[in-house]
């Protein structure tokens, strides 16, 4: 089970992982060992809850396909098991990004004397600048 949050885990048999060759640098050990980890994890036959699964998929994240399929491609770490571990780290860190509510805003309006604050401050603004004009002979 891939503990979400308090109430959200997944059965393991739900997420699907693959190991694969790692790109990039790293010379013979990347030629030949597949320690790189490709997960794949479908929102739509989850056993996640009807509102979470609609937030994961409004989420617009670059990881979930247009089919509703959160893949995930792990390959950081040297071993497999750390890359399967890190994998499994960012699936319940999204998924766990879907299952926060966020708060309403509510709107607020300046105070009175805050309002009055800032059109005195306006007006003497205004007066340092009319100071600056040409000097008359009267």
């Amino acid at each position: 089970m891939l503990k979400v949050s308090s109430k959200i885990a997944i059965p393991l048999d739900e997420i699907e992982m693959h190991a694969v060759r790692s790109q990039g640098a790293g010379g013979q050990n990347v030629n030949k060992v597949a320690s790189a980890i490709h997960l794949r994890f479908d929102i739509a036959a989850s056993s996640l809850p009807e509102e979470t699964k609609a937030r994961l998929l409004a989420l617009g994240d670059q990881r979930i396909s247009s089919e509703g399929v959160i893949v995930i491609k792990a390959q950081r770490f040297r071993t497999q098991e750390k890359n399967r571990t890190d994998a499994l780290e960012r699936l319940a860190q999204l998924i766990g990004r879907a299952t926060r509510r966020h708060k309403k805003r509510v709107p607020t309006k300046p105070t009175r004397a805050s309002r009055e604050r800032r059109l005195k401050q306006k007006t003497r603004r205004g007066q340092v600048k009319s100071l600056r004009g040409k000097v008359s002979d009267h």
